[in-house]
């Protein structure tokens, strides 16, 4: 195996071992796709090196439904237009033990944010804070979903001899969750196994002197933290960090305690 299909096959590998946002309940009256585990997860296909992680990650799940003997994908990015003009994009519609189901993929990384919001769902933002749970949640209620049932999706699935009415709605919502350094915080409604690390603010980097650090590439964000890398002192660290964060950009970075210990973390610009 070559070092780049070693590596996506590490991404692969990191999108399957996480964790479903909620399994047992439905979120805002979301419900989630349940699969069953894989024995041995391979992904067998090639990735364009510049295919950006949202993408990569809809590869990576439809590899997964492909590996699952139950389970027949009949479409997938498929966009629905009017006329010449895009009015959405269904990601896939499949078949599972022969039910038609419409299928929205999502994979985020949201950061704890107590001042943000005053319930559980609305206190997760995205790490630049464009973004929040609650608006992405939203979305696929209002805007994704029904669009199953839009006029314009009618013919599409007229094509595929199915019929919106008879078509299970359900979400692949992963995500990887980080709260603030040393703060712990209670979970209810989402997956307390989804929590991967930590987040600080910039001024309180001075904490982590005696320890080492390596700012992964986006799409290894996906990645369980690699002992094996070339890490930074704290001084190099700062260096490579403080241009992003003028930028307004919050980088995952993996960080290795003086005991050996590992994990992912965000430094923000925000506080």
């Amino acid at each position: 195996m070559n070092p780049v299909s070693k590596n996506i096959q590490q991404q692969y590998q990191g999108y399957i071992d996480t964790p479903l946002l909620w399994k047992d309940h439905t979120v805002l009256g979301l419900e989630q796709l349940l699969l069953p585990a894989l024995e041995t997860p391979n992904f067998n296909d090639t990735i364009p090196d510049n295919l950006l992680l949202g993408k990569r990650v809809e590869r990576f799940v439809v590899s997964e439904l492909e590996q699952i003997q139950s389970i027949e994908i009949l479409l997938q990015n498929k966009q629905v237009q009017n006329k010449k003009i895009t009015i959405g994009e269904i990601d896939c519609v499949l078949k599972q033990e022969g039910i038609p189901i419409h299928l929205e993929i999502v994979y985020k990384f949201y950061l704890y944010d107590p001042a943000i919001g005053s319930s559980e769902i609305e206190h997760w933002i995205g790490p630049n804070r464009k973004d929040t749970l609650f608006k992405k949640l939203t979305k696929l209620k209002d805007k994704q979903l029904p669009l199953i049932y839009n006029e314009h999706t009618e013919q599409i699935l007229h094509n595929l001899t199915l019929k919106a009415d008879k078509i299970l709605q359900r979400i692949l919502f992963k995500a990887q969750l980080f709260t603030p350094y040393q703060q712990n915080v209670e979970f209810n409604l989402l997956n307390q196994a989804c929590l991967n690390g930590f987040y600080v603010y910039q001024s309180d980097m001075q904490q982590f002197s005696t320890c080492k650090f390596y700012i992964p590439k986006k799409v290894d964000w996906l990645l369980e933290v690699q002992a094996e890398v070339d890490w930074l002192d704290f001084n190099q660290f700062q260096e490579n960090i403080d241009a992003l964060l003028i930028d307004k950009k919050a980088p995952l970075c993996w960080i290795k305690f003086p005991n050996g210990e590992l994990q992912k973390f965000f430094v923000v610009w925000w506080n």
